[in-house]
């Protein structure tokens, strides 16, 4: 008794704090933000442009575009409608000021109304747009049509896109997770621990991250969400699979579950820790992006790491002492035998370690060759979202009747002094029309209407010559911003963010292994394994991306995701199977250590990795371009080096390698 006291109580403790935060991680989708803001480069010239019509307006705005429409032309009974309709909007919460008059377009067929929505809390400006689209709905005319987009109608979609994180991803992800351990473990006992480790784990990051995220510690968006989940799921799935398979074999030869428990953590303390710490750190190495949302997400995900590895060493250890042998049932655990499958892989391995590597690099060099086919210059926003949402079809209708970027104007800030001179240069070829605001905060906003696409090479060019132009006003201090500008900044800040997170990422995981394998030689091996197995990911995915889904292309920083996870987690697999085999190869030597070492953390780390390709994969329910494509580049990419690169690659390298492999650590010159 005396020895289950205390994890009685751990078990209690982690148990009375879930069922206090239990809501915790629903609650995260009132903190998100999922603005244009967000996503900026945190200093750029569209950002100041972002924050000085903030200063104009008093506060944040995000203009909703109405758009009524009739095929065969706006009638007057349509006009007197769209006046009644306007004025129960105005009569909204959530406004910051007068709508616009009605403008109506010149084939006559379309009106336009602008209504300046509150864009202080993003998941309630979702909720003022919705409540819009009700009320501009109701009693219109037999064959008048709407549409409520703009910057305040995606951000609304955007919303209710990651609205289903909490449930439909939690449920698919957790289902997934059950379905594999399940047939790991044959036993209806252990996934049902191994669920509720990782349920406290998320609510921990939850009950962590809600209150900075709140106070604008960090910004929490939608995709950063869906991330979370997914990682914290994953992440404490695998330290659970380690740990497990660890005590089951010490329970072979322990006096008690509780020493089978204690000599389990002891034995895997150090590759967890180093797992969990690489991933950590590399994801922490993007805090030094120029693009908020990349800020963001290193935090958050940092955090769920952290909490998952808390987790795992403390309420796991502590429901596996008592349960005992009984976790296990219906089945008993037995001595480690060695396994049929692995031992066979073991054996190809060490028979034939040089075709086996030379094998494994071309099929990764194959893919690879794709890579360069990757379209990573950014998508129009039409285009994030796979399903047909209003925005993006109000988005369609609004450039059928008006000019291309009417929605998107280019915005430029100037002082009221110079602003008929700023407005008059800024009437480029390419502007439509340019309309100068009212004065506020010592400053005016001028809106020039491009006719070009806002994400289109036109409207760059365009954007372009209008800053030229503007700029030679004398004496004038001019912003230019809007989003052609933000997109265009967002992918340079893109390019500037691989240069410089990709080498800090490499050299980050380089030091963690050169500390856990004492070794340099086998951490530049393990590196350049899992760096080919991405750039074979990017492969496979601009394979799939370009020739199968016909995607239009990937946001900027898709490659820089991928980079990070696939690295830092690509990294786990390799650390969980060379930690077993520097332990093997002390007694047994290099080449048998490696054998042994691959033998037996076989099953249990192609379990781990398959669990965290299927819970990536869960991110494609969300409707949304980029989860979609993370989603598979991390669950293809993943795979691949469980499979390939952990499997056969890095053990027959090691073989082929031998004792030199631990240069110039002690072990090259003890090995056998």
């Amino acid at each position: 008794m005396k020895g289950r006291l205390f994890p009685a109580l751990v078990l209690i403790a982690w148990l009375v704090l879930g069922a206090v935060g239990g809501t915790a991680p629903g609650g995260l989708t009132e903190v998100q933000r999922n603005d244009g803001e967000s996503f900026l480069p945190a200093e750029s010239e569209a950002t100041e442009v972002v924050r000085l019509q903030e200063q104009i307006a008093g506060g944040k705005i995000q203009p909703a575009l109405v758009v009524f429409t009739r095929p065969s032309g706006v009638t007057e009974t349509d006009l007197a409608a769209v006046t009644a309709r306007s004025a129960e909007v105005s009569r909204l919460t959530g406004l910051t000021g007068p709508l616009s008059a009605p403008v109506p377009a010149q084939d006559g067929k379309a009106v336009l109304v602008s209504v300046p929505v509150s864009g202080a809390d993003g998941f309630e400006a979702g909720r003022t747009v919705q409540r819009m689209r009700d009320v501009v709905r109701a009693d219109l005319p037999a064959g008048l049509s709407v549409h409520v987009t703009g910057p305040a109608g995606f951000t609304a979609d955007f919303g209710a896109a990651f609205a289903g994180i909490d449930g439909r991803l939690l449920v698919v992800t957790a289902l997934v997770v059950a379905l594999v351990l399940v047939l790991v473990y044959r036993s209806p006992l252990l996934p049902v621990v191994v669920l509720v480790s990782a349920g406290l784990a998320l609510i921990v990051s939850a009950l962590l991250i809600r209150p900075l995220a709140a106070h604008d510690v960090l910004t929490l968006s939608g995709q950063s969400q869906g991330i979370l989940f997914i990682l914290v799921f994953g992440a404490s799935t695998d330290y659970a699979l380690l740990l497990i398979a660890r005590h089951r074999e010490e329970l072979a030869t322990a006096a008690s579950p509780r020493q089978a428990v204690t000599a389990a953590v002891r034995a895997s303390f150090e590759s967890i820790a180093a797992s969990a710490g690489t991933v950590i750190l590399g994801l922490t190495c993007l805090l030094f992006s120029e693009l908020s949302s990349n800020q963001g997400l290193g935090p958050v995900a940092a955090i769920g790491i952290g909490a998952s590895l808390l987790v795992s060493l403390t309420f796991l250890p502590a429901a596996l002492i008592l349960l005992g042998r009984t976790a296990f049932w219906p089945l008993r655990p037995r001595p480690a035998a060695r396994p049929r499958l692995w031992g066979r892989v073991a054996n190809l391995v060490g028979r034939y370690h040089t075709p086996v590597w030379v094998v494994s690099l071309l099929v990764l060099a194959w893919f690879a060759l794709f890579a360069a086919s990757l379209r990573s210059d950014g998508v129009e926003q039409s285009d994030v979202f796979l399903d047909r949402v209003e925005a993006v079809t109000g988005q369609e209708v609004l450039a059928e009747h008006f000019p291309a970027g009417a929605g998107d104007p280019v915005v430029i800030i100037a002082r009221p002094r110079y602003a008929a001179e700023v407005a008059q240069e800024a009437k480029v070829e390419g502007v439509a029309a340019v309309k100068v605001g009212q004065p506020g905060g010592g400053l005016v906003q001028i809106d020039a209407t491009i006719t070009a696409p806002a994400e289109s090479p036109e409207a760059r060019k365009t954007l372009a010559d209008i800053r030229n132009a503007v700029r030679k006003v004398p004496g004038a201090e001019v912003w230019v911003g809007g989003q052609t500008a933000i997109q265009q900044e967002i992918i340079a800040a893109a390019e500037r963010d691989r240069r410089v997170i990709i080498p800090a990422v490499l050299v980050v995981v380089f030091l963690v292994l050169a500390l856990l394998l004492r070794s340099v030689l086998a951490p530049l091996v393990l590196i350049g394994t899992v760096v080919l197995s991405f750039v074979a990911a990017l492969g496979a995915g601009a394979l799939m991306f370009n020739e199968v889904w016909k995607f239009p292309g990937s946001d900027p920083s898709v490659p820089l995701y991928a980079f990070v996870f696939l690295v830092a987690l690509g990294v786990d697999y390799n650390i969980f199977l060379m930690t077993r085999v520097r332990e093997e190869a002390r007694r047994e030597g290099t080449r048998a250590g490696t054998l042994r070492g691959l033998t037996v953390t076989g099953g249990v780390i192609t379990s781990a990795g398959v669990v965290l390709a299927a819970t990536f994969a869960a991110l494609a329910v969300l409707p949304i371009l980029f989860m979609v494509q993370i989603a598979f580049l991390v669950a293809f990419g993943v795979l691949l080096d469980t499979l390939l690169v952990r499997s056969l690659l890095v053990p027959a390298l090691t073989v082929h390698i031998g004792r030199g492999i631990w240069w110039p650590g002690r072990l090259r010159r003890e090995a056998v």
